[in-house]
């Protein structure tokens, strides 16, 4: 009779470490990755939607309007008779 006493919290102690470290995951996963995932999408479709004129952000900070594209680089004018070939993904905004 004592084992079956002593077993019994035992096993409730497991199941609560497990339910435990379940929500723990989950406020991860809804703190930590939802908003990366959201974010990356949201880049996604501001570089698919770049076009020519658009004025831009590079990530090392460069200013320049958008004069070509293709699939994985666009070529900037930052000054006049100066242009500069990035990869699509050096562009970090699109400035208004």
């Amino acid at each position: 009779m004592n084992l079956l006493a002593a077993a019994a919290p035992a096993g409730n102690s497991g199941m609560i470490q497990i339910l435990i470290l379940v929500g723990f995951f989950a406020i991860f996963y809804f703190l930590m990755i939802m908003p990366q995932r959201k974010q990356q999408k949201q880049r996604q479709a501001m570089l698919n939607s770049l076009k020519k004129g658009d004025k831009v952000i590079t990530t090392g900070g460069l200013h320049g309007e958008v004069i070509e594209l293709d699939e994985e680089d666009v070529r900037l004018r930052v000054a006049d008779k100066v242009e500069l070939k990035f990869s699509r993904s050096a562009v970090a905004r699109v400035k208004n």
